[in-house]
């Protein structure tokens, strides 16, 4: 698997600076957390779920869940835990050395369902690269981590978590703290099997009968900003400790009508671009780009993704700019272990050593992951060469 890797080879050297590296499902954990990106969410329930896969795979799609919670009626979970078994049955029989499949994870409801599922894929559980955790608490997640731990102890292969963070116990101010530390034990005993954490940004607007119009990020609700700065704050620190938390689904894709101006300005669309521009704001993707970027800038990485037109704006903002590259291994130089402060290649700003080497870290993993983009290619022509034709 590698990002990017469905454009043809003239046009990934025409884009990028450094290509993003090949990962495969026995990748470090740190490596798999990061290439992500855009996790496209399915309903397990799809006649054609295998097919639609492959298809997916085919346009850049790097991650799935396939949903047997919210995302299905409470009767058809039989029904959809059969499709699903079956579905990943005949994608793993037509699967060659040459196939490139998503990292697949399922969203269940119940701990007893993920050794269950293992058991009833047999072999096919190979394709398989973990689960998603619902509701995930202290006293609710355990379970759910160690029926984990059972499951990959009877296949024989590792299995990872990915908890989503969405309880009204979260959200809720009096208890918000005692149920960060919970989780925060939760996922620090089980920290080998904790891929990343999701946040379920649709449970905490619920909570209050709220909804983001398409021209408002998850930042502009502040009780569901204040959640995520918490989250941020006690499990997504860069001391070691803390965790890759991913970035919170956006919810539109089709043309609704507009109360304020378009997000996206037009000097990066100048020319031939403006077209892209136009599209963007007909479907309403100014918001999804702008709540990638604040997603980024308050410590998120990837994003949970309802519609495959998501996944192209996520991975090309996700692309790590010649500018960023460049103070990034400045930074990391082994001459500037004793710290210090320096210029940046591009003039523009300080690059102090001690204080951005995390920063510097990640970025240069991301930098694996996504590519570092030739100077002068900005998001634009990363996305226009990545949308897939009409």
């Amino acid at each position: 698997m590698r990002h990017f890797g469905h454009l043809a080879p003239d046009i990934r050297k025409a884009l990028f600076h450094q290509e993003p590296v090949d990962f495969t499902l026995d990748s470090p954990a740190r490596t798999l957390a990061v290439a992500l990106g855009a996790t496209l969410y399915s309903p397990a329930t799809r006649p054609r779920l295998a097919a639609d896969i492959r298809k997916q795979a085919g346009r850049g799609v790097m991650s799935m869940v396939l949903c047997l919670e919210d995302s299905i009626g409470d009767a058809d979970v039989e029904a959809g835990e059969e499709n699903l078994v079956r579905q990943l049955s005949l994608l793993d029989e037509a699967a060659t050395a040459d196939t490139a499949l998503p990292l697949l994870f399922i969203r269940v409801r119940e701990p007893g369902q993920i050794p269950d599922l293992v058991r009833r894929m047999g072999p096919a559980a190979r394709i398989l690269s973990g689960f998603v955790l619902p509701k995930f608490t202290e006293e609710r997640g355990v379970p759910f981590l160690e029926a984990l731990a059972a499951a990959e102890a009877a296949c024989g292969r590792r299995l990872f978590a990915m908890p989503v963070l969405e309880s009204p116990q979260l959200l809720h101010l009096e208890s918000r703290a005692e149920t960060l530390q919970g989780i925060a034990r939760a996922v620090g005993a089980y920290r080998e099997r904790v891929l990343a954490l999701r946040l379920g940004v649709t449970d905490f607007c619920s909570a209050y009968g709220l909804r983001r119009a398409p021209d408002m990020t998850a930042y502009d609700v502040h009780i569901v900003a204040s959640v995520i700065s918490d989250v941020v704050n006690v499990l997504g620190r860069a001391d070691g400790t803390g965790f890759t938390v991913t970035g919170p689904v956006w919810e539109y894709f089709r043309l609704h009508e507009r109360m304020f101006k378009p997000q996206l300005r037009r000097s990066p669309f100048l020319g031939q671009a403006e077209e892209l521009r136009a599209e963007l704001i007909e479907h309403d993707m100014d918001g999804l780009l702008r709540e990638i970027e604040l997603d980024r800038a308050n410590g998120l990485q990837g994003k949970t993704c309802i519609h495959p037109s998501h996944v192209a704006p996520v991975h090309a903002l996700s692309v790590v700019s010649h500018e960023e590259f460049s103070d990034a291994a400045d930074i990391l130089r082994p001459e500037r272990g004793d710290g210090g402060v320096l210029r940046s290649a591009y003039t523009n700003k300080m690059n102090e050593v001690k204080p951005h080497r995390a920063w510097a870290e990640r970025t240069l993993l991301r930098a694996e992951a996504f590519g570092v983009a030739r100077e002068g290619v900005g998001f634009v022509e990363l996305l226009t060469a990545s949308l897939p034709p009409a």
